[in-house]
């Protein structure tokens, strides 16, 4: 037969709640209590019955991520993130791509309950709060989307980290900024939060923004800043002399168009994006950016799902929001390369 809970209480000297909350992930467990029950079923070789644990406790262990695109950089990152986040607790990870549309990010919210999920982490584009029905499951949101919403929410202050990006090129004395990836439709919350913080750095130097030179895209991907970056050297007599990009894929395809122009960057266009994604780092020039702390982004958005899931004062509160902290990274494509002499 093979080891039962109560088979690893008893060689832990603990109770078989005890062992319960360890297998479970819960927090509230004393480090060296944890260590021996841990020690007692690698001893054992015991394994969690899913079953059983659903039966027991009415969850199934499995979570849902969805998110607008798995083939963009930051939100492929932000699952292994999540992934890795809800390992501890012995979750799977079901993660989904909505492509941004309403009505699939609304039939999420209210479906999956049917499919064993216990909870969902939702990066929503298309859904509005009032889509959101009170017999749903406990739901976190992430991004810009969904300030004062009906649920747990985790975001960075897209509109301060956009008006970072923009003070950065102030800073280094440029005054013909373009924006790449302003919104195409009103429902595009993130977008507009950056715009307006792209407007409030420009504001605070006494500058107004050329309408000109902001240019909306339908989408966030290299195609789209290549695109972008052409319509503004094309449709302005005196072109831009730095870009900030909404994405880090936009600015990427934006230097592929200066290159493809022989326009330097940063000599001639000093360019900057938005996301941190790791390809950044290795692109020629290395990209500039503006970067979320996304490996804190993953865990508190876990952390707050698993108080929900945990019963007890936790998880009837208020809906909380925590606002997670970005950072400017300055690198070739607005500093230039150093000197060789250096």
């Amino acid at each position: 037969m093979p080891p039962r809970l109560k088979d690893v209480a008893a060689r832990a000297g603990v109770s078989i709640k005890t062992v319960s909350n360890v297998v479970n992930g819960f927090a509230h467990v004393a480090p060296d209590t944890r260590a021996r029950v841990q020690a007692a079923i690698d001893a054992l070789g015991y394994v969690p019955n899913p079953t059983a644990r659903r039966l027991r406790g009415g969850g199934s262990g499995v979570i849902a991520l969805a998110v607008p695109e798995l083939r963009s950089p930051y939100f492929a990152e932000l699952a292994g993130l999540i992934v890795r986040s809800a390992e501890p607790r012995g979750w799977t990870v079901l993660i989904e791509q909505t492509d941004g549309r309403a009505g699939r990010e609304r039939d999420l919210v209210a479906g999956l309950r049917r499919h064993a999920v216990d909870g969902l982490i939702l990066s929503p584009v298309g859904l509005d709060p009032s889509m959101m029905g009170r017999d749903r499951l406990p739901t976190v949101l992430l991004g810009e989307r969904m300030r004062g919403g009906p649920a747990d929410h985790v975001a960075i202050d897209g509109a301060a980290a956009a008006a970072d990006a923009t003070r950065h090129l102030l800073r280094l004395g440029h005054r013909r900024i373009a924006a790449i990836g302003g919104p195409a439709r009103p429902s595009a919350v993130t977008r507009a939060q950056r715009l307006a913080g792209f407007r409030a750095a420009h504001a605070e130097s006494g500058l107004a923004v050329d309408p000109r030179l902001v240019a909306t895209v339908s989408g966030m991907h290299l195609a789209d800043g290549a695109a972008a970056m052409a319509w503004l050297l094309d449709c302005n007599p005196e072109p831009p002399d730095a870009v900030f990009c909404f994405t880090d894929p936009l600015a990427l395809g934006a230097i592929r168009t200066c290159a493809d122009r022989w326009l330097d960057v940063p000599g001639d266009i000093a360019v900057i994006g938005f996301d941190g994604i790791d390809e950044g780092r290795y692109s020629t020039p290395s990209l500039s950016t503006v970067a979320p702390d996304t490996a804190r982004i993953a865990q508190f958005a876990v952390d707050l799902l698993a108080e929900r899931l945990g019963g007890g004062s936790a998880a009837t509160v208020p809906p909380r929001a925590i606002c997670v902290e970005h950072r400017l990274v300055a690198r070739e494509s607005t500093l230039g390369r150093p000197s060789r002499a250096a």
